[in-house]
Formats: structure tokens, sequence, C-alpha cells
């Protein structure tokens, strides 16, 4: 299927108009059933675009509004990587414009990859020049996915809740890519930390824009129990990586098994990858 959409990279004819959110459907996702553990990654994917030097936000910023015939083999280099995990958390994707060669980036990404669920939520439409997107990408059948816009003064902030296993007991993920002002976080994290509060496994994931220490302890995040990476993890820049802005944050309920940032430096981003196990009465259930 992917060839298929790769072909379309030169094709400017397929863009419709009106272009909103978009999932695979679950006719072909394999239930819910872990074993130990569940990989988890979480890629601010920069639209594509491979930047490995401040001077390329300038140089390199046109791909931003036009295609890049190295695109798709950038894509292609992120999908490989994908195929070690069972959930993957997308940040700035673009779901189908002039600049990705109006094709869906997380579609790509997931049938590239060989993940049979995605989830596209478009945040910020901006016609035939952008979709601003975040993703989600699985191997088990959600129990139901939900989107939600933050809040903020400029709207095209979102999150997308994924909920899997037990209806009366589920693991909930929420994905997101947070503003960069701090008034804006509050906000944004204030209303998350309402949406996962009557939950007991819940893992919060994506490009969070600020340091987990900051995050756990200065906003409304305090007022949960999650707790971050082992060390901490600095993600940006990709080439030479000073802050610490993409997160895994988790449950207590939730043992971390494993947490790295990975060296996949084809955005100003490095991934983050965590492995985690669901407690052993929680596996009894399935």
């Amino acid at each position: 299927m992917y060839q298929r959409i790769r072909k379309q990279f030169s094709d400017l004819m397929g863009f419709q108009e009106g272009v909103k959110s978009a999932s695979s459907g679950t006719d072909h996702v394999p239930d819910f059933e872990p074993h130990n553990h569940i990989r988890l990654l979480t890629y601010n994917i920069q639209v594509g675009i491979n930047t490995s030097s401040y001077h390329h936000y300038l140089t390199r910023s046109w791909q931003h509004v036009l295609p890049h015939r190295r695109r798709i083999e950038n894509l292609d280099k992120i999908s490989y990587l994908l195929r070690n995990y069972d959930v993957v958390a997308l940040q700035e994707c673009d779901g189908g414009s002039l600049r990705s060669g109006f094709i869906n980036q997380v579609q790509y990404l997931a049938e590239a990859s060989q993940i049979p669920y995605w989830h596209q939520q478009l945040n910020r439409n901006l016609g035939r020049f952008a979709q601003h997107s975040n993703g989600l990408l699985s191997r088990f059948r959600p129990l139901d996915v939900t989107e939600h816009r933050l809040p903020g003064l400029i709207p095209g902030r979102g999150a997308i809740v994924a909920r899997f296993g037990d209806p009366d007991d589920p693991l909930v993920l929420v994905m997101m890519h947070l503003s960069l002002s701090t008034s804006a976080q509050n906000r944004q994290l204030g209303y998350v930390r309402d949406m996962i509060a009557e939950y007991k496994h819940v893992v919060v994931m994506g490009d969070l824009n600020n340091h987990a220490e900051q995050l756990l302890s200065n906003t409304p995040l305090s007022e949960t129990d999650l707790l971050p990476l082992p060390e901490t993890a600095h993600s940006f820049p990709s080439w030479r990586p000073e802050r610490a802005l993409d997160h895994i944050l988790v449950s207590p309920s939730l043992e971390i098994r494993k947490a790295e940032v990975v060296n996949h430096p084809m955005s100003d981003h490095l991934p983050i990858a965590m492995d985690i196990a669901l407690p052993k009465g929680y596996l009894s259930k399935f």
C-alpha cells in the first residue's frame, strides 16, 4: 500500500479541500493481548525534514512550505526505526498538503513500518499549504481513540487519547505536542490532569517543550503521580542534545523496564523510547 502512496508524491491532483483527521479503522488490528511488556516511542519528525545544524532552520525553511525529493527517503528511514515498537506517538506530521506531496505522513509511516492501526489528528489546517498533525500508531486494537483540542491563545495544539485493555481499568495513553509559553502549558496540562484523574494506568508522551522537573514540579502535573524517565533524556537539538523536551511519563503501576534516547537523527528532535511492564494482576485479566 505504501508504495502506492509514494507515487502520489509527484501527483499534485490528489488533494481534497477540507481535509480532516483520519484513521485506519480496526478491522485488521490484533486485540490488546500484552505478554510481559509494551514498547513505546515518541518522535517529533519535523514533517520529514532532516535538520543537523542551526543554520538549516534558515537554509531548509522552504521545506516547511514546498515539497522536497528527499522527504520520502527520510520518512522511510524513520519507518525502519518504528518497526521496533508497539505504540508510537508522532508530532509535527503533515496530513497531506503541498509540502508533503499530498501524502498523509501518519498513514505512510504506519504502512511503511507495518503497524496496522494509525490515527491522524489535524490540529491546524492551512489548506493546500500545510496540514499540521499529531499521529498515533499501534499494533494493538484500542478500545477507543478520542481527540482533544488543548486550550491556548493561539489555537492549533491537540492531544490524542487512546484506551486499551480492560474497559473498567484501561491503560490510557495521552499523546500531545504542547505550546512553547509557560502560561499556555499550564492551561494545557491542567486540562490533561483533569482528563487522566480517574485512571490508574496512564502514559503521557510527546513533545512537551519543557524539562521533566519543571513539568512535574511547577505545572498542574505536580498534582499527579506521574514518573519521568529514570535519567534526564536530552533530545533537542538532535545534532547536539542539550535540552530534555520530549518525554514519556508513566503511572507508578507501570514498571519502567528500559528507557532511552534513541540515536536516530532524522529530525531536529531525537526520539524517546520506553519499555513498560503492566502489573501482573492486570495481565491476568486477558
